[in-house]
């Protein structure tokens, strides 16, 4: 893309190799749900209940972020964005590895599940500062006319974690037994992931602190109070905002790309193997549209961009569903229409990052993320595997009723856009 620098190419893709090697670690979880039940649980629990806790514990790294994103946010504002950037990647990558060498239900009892729900809480709290750490630290070293493209560019990189962690589980599945996966199996990706991470602090030692902070430090311009408490006091409409799209972002990452995998093995008895492959198919092309639609954002706009994306969005995700009930034969090409078009929430970041200013930037976009993460993304999948007895579409409804939230918010994105434009004319 033209006006974007030598310098500019390679933090973007430092960041992003970065950054998916840190989500990998995080969401490595919810590819093994199944084996995890059976390993850190009763035996003689019911499978329905089984899946509920296990999900319930994927959900607590979600309720983690907060806490986690707003003290590393605190910081990132006041001494500077690469610090936490390093250090949430750390954070992440030593429960990751512990996760791996964990004892299961069998061996300690109910300090198995107790323990890795510890480890959960830990590796939120990492993530919690590694995301929107991330997409302030690329945006701040772009120009303000390639946002969308620099954070969307993240955003696919983050995603790739996803595709990353699809790979490892579709090879785990087909390189071990069933018996085999439970014995040994399902440590190897969390090993890896812990080793991914350290490979990620050293990736990062090589990147330098943003232009924007290093301007606002030289004019001592940095926040004067605690950056959150000038976010809730001056910026509440712009902290509504973000919780909104977040709320997007999360419904079609957690359901269409991390819950649908064991979704459709239980709904529909699609083989593991098949399941997991469609899923890698579907997040690559996730990566492909997190970039095209930030791009398209910058030259059009995000408020109109995400009208059309939420649109398709919703469409795509109905369509998957119930092909999945007459046609599970299409399921790579449903799969990946769906996953291009989750590739909306490419527009997200870029279109969050403008609307706090450069002081409490990284306070203001952490906290409204995180705590609607949090809130959102946490309970998405309890929710949806709590409705699925009484509506068996209810992963598909929860997903098109965000994309119309989605469609309201991009016409108010749009107006913003419009009023801004009038005022800079």
């Amino acid at each position: 893309m033209s006006g974007l620098s030598r310098n500019d190419y390679r933090t973007l893709v430092l960041s992003a190799l970065g950054g998916a090697l840190e989500f990998y670690d995080f969401i490595i979880f919810v590819f093994f749900a199944v084996v995890i039940g059976k390993l850190f649980f009763p035996p003689d629990m019911p499978d329905w209940l089984r899946q509920l806790q296990t999900f319930a514990i994927f959900a607590a790294g979600y309720l983690a972020r907060p806490l986690g994103g707003i003290v590393m946010a605190h910081f990132g504002d006041l001494l500077g964005r690469k610090k936490m950037f390093m250090l949430s990647i750390l954070l992440m990558s030593l429960p990751t590895l512990a996760i791996g060498f964990l004892p299961t239900y069998a061996v300690i009892g109910i300090w198995a599940p107790l323990l890795l729900l510890g480890l959960r809480i830990l590796q939120g709290a990492a993530i919690g500062g590694e995301v929107p750490g991330a997409w302030v630290f690329v945006a701040e070293h772009v120009s303000e006319k390639h946002t969308g493209f620099a954070c969307g560019t993240l955003t696919a990189g983050l995603t790739g974690g996803i595709l990353l962690g699809s790979l490892v589980a579709t090879s785990m599945h087909k390189l071990y037994t069933p018996t085999g996966l439970l014995d040994f199996g399902w440590r190897v990706p969390f090993i890896l992931g812990g080793l991914f991470g350290l490979v990620s602090v050293w990736l990062r030692q090589w990147l330098h602190e943003t232009p924007v902070f290093k301007e606002m430090q030289a004019r001592q311009a940095l926040a004067s109070e605690l950056p959150l408490k000038t976010v809730i006091r001056e910026h509440r409409a712009a902290v509504l905002l973000t919780m909104l799209m977040t709320w997007l972002l999360s419904a079609a990452i957690v359901v269409m790309i991390l819950m649908t995998p064991v979704l459709v093995q239980k709904l529909y008895g699609i083989a593991a193997t098949v399941a997991l492959q469609a899923n890698s198919i579907a997040t690559l092309f996730l990566s492909i549209g997190c970039i095209l639609f930030g791009a398209l954002s910058d030259r059009f706009g995000a408020g109109r961009v995400m009208v059309a994306g939420c649109v398709m969005l919703g469409f795509s995700a109905m369509l998957f569903y119930l092909k999945m009930a007459t046609a599970p034969q299409y399921i790579n090409e449903l799969y990946a229409l769906c996953g291009f078009f989750v590739g909306v929430i490419g527009i997200i970041p870029g279109a969050a990052v403008r609307v706090f200013p450069p002081a409490i930037r990284f306070s203001g976009l952490s906290f409204s993320y995180n705590l609607a993460y949090a809130v959102f993304g946490g309970l998405t999948p309890v929710l949806v595997s709590l409705l699925l007895p009484v509506d068996p579409l209810a992963p598909a409804h929860y997903v098109l009723l965000l994309s119309a939230v989605g469609v309201l918010t991009g016409m108010y994105l749009r107006r913003i856009e419009l009023r801004n434009l009038t005022e800079n004319l």
